[in-house]
């Protein structure tokens, strides 16, 4: 009997489109954020690679061009495709039709390829038909356009980033960041994107219905911000906490203190905590076996039933069948179930 051989799951292969006028630092995002993906061994998780519309020479926005080794052919081998911004679509972006060359390029794509876009690379997925019918999204000031040209598409011009399943656009610049990180954490868990994040000093997760614009992004240096607040609030996410107590942390009135808040995060204090909540429970849900009771208690929701509806809403899966993704264990081994008892690893329900 021949011995058995182990078989090492290929490396998920992330492919960029470099088009003509593209923007430097939207076309490095994919290679920052999927670059730094480690499994614990600190194996990478992602291959990054950059095509264009033929090898060679491909001008940008800036005062250099960049040099690309591949050419359309590489988007056959793709598992992921993102397509970042340019500023040279031409009659994509003002008759939404495509270029002879740039369909036969995208005609490379396999049926299932996950396909991603930054900006106003939306445009391109959109003149190609991927988008119709898929809500989407772009920068903001290019959406009442966007719509105009693809009637076809669900645009929501307010959101940071949209998901589709295997379809993900987001608005401009910073919010690709966050599209990737989404897509890190959708594929690998909390745990690996936070890591991501770390390194790459950004915020973990912002959700991708927080809005693009905000009032005040930046406070006023004259008026105090809500920062310590937020500080404090990590420190007490398992405790009830209330909304007068956030405002005292800055010597606010409650009224003042929401509106700042919502100037300052584009959220209310609850969605935030919320949001905070979900977060520490998607850590505790990895990295630990604890009950599910004691999850939802350590994470502020207080009991298993309240942290299902939360997650589920969230993320779109029960707190179980997320740690059953995310959670490495042995076979054999034992995972606690909502309701305090032990399913084997690796069981059917």
């Amino acid at each position: 009997m021949e011995p058995s051989v182990h078989r090492v799951r290929p490396v998920h292969r992330v492919v960029v489109l470099a088009l003509a006028g593209l923007l430097p630092f939207e076309l490095g995002i994919p290679h920052r954020i999927f670059g730094r993906a480690k499994d614990p061994a600190g194996r990478p998780l992602y291959e990054i690679l950059t095509c264009g519309l033929a090898a060679g020479r491909v001008p940008t926005d800036a005062d250099f061009d960049i040099h690309v080794e591949h050419g359309p052919e590489l988007l056959a081998t793709a598992d992921t495709v993102v397509v970042p911004a340019s500023y040279e679509l031409g009659p994509v972006h003002d008759e939404g039709r495509l270029t002879p060359e740039l369909a036969a390029a995208l005609a490379h794509i396999r049926p299932g390829t996950r396909l991603v876009s930054i900006c106003t690379g939306g445009y391109v997925l959109a003149a190609a038909g991927f988008l119709d019918g898929r809500r989407a999204t772009t920068h903001w000031s290019a959406a009442g356009h966007f719509q105009q040209t693809f009637p076809a598409v669900l645009v929501d011009p307010d959101v940071l980033y949209t998901d589709d399943g295997d379809v993900l656009t987001s608005a401009g610049v910073a919010a690709g960041i966050d599209l990737c990180l989404h897509i890190v954490r959708r594929d690998h868990g909390a745990a690996v994107a936070n890591d991501v994040a770390r390194r790459t000093v950004v915020p973990p997760h912002r959700e991708g219905g927080q809005a693009q614009f905000i009032e005040r992004p930046v406070p006023q240096p004259q008026r105090s911000a809500t920062t310590a607040a937020r500080a404090w609030v990590l420190d007490r996410l398992h405790e009830p906490l209330r909304l007068t107590d956030l405002a005292r942390q800055e010597a606010m009135s409650v009224r003042t203190f929401t509106r700042r808040f919502r100037e300052e995060s584009g959220l209310s204090p609850g969605e935030w905590i919320v949001g905070q909540r979900v977060e520490r429970a998607r850590a505790l849900l990895e990295q630990t076996d604890l009950p599910m009771e004691h999850v939802a208690r350590e994470a502020g929701f207080g009991t298993a039933q309240s942290l299902r509806k939360h997650v589920q809403a969230a993320l779109g899966v029960s707190p179980t069948a997320y740690r059953r993704t995310f959670r490495a264990v042995t076979p054999g081994t034992t995972l606690p179930s909502p309701d305090g008892t032990s399913d084997a690893a690796g069981s059917v329900h």
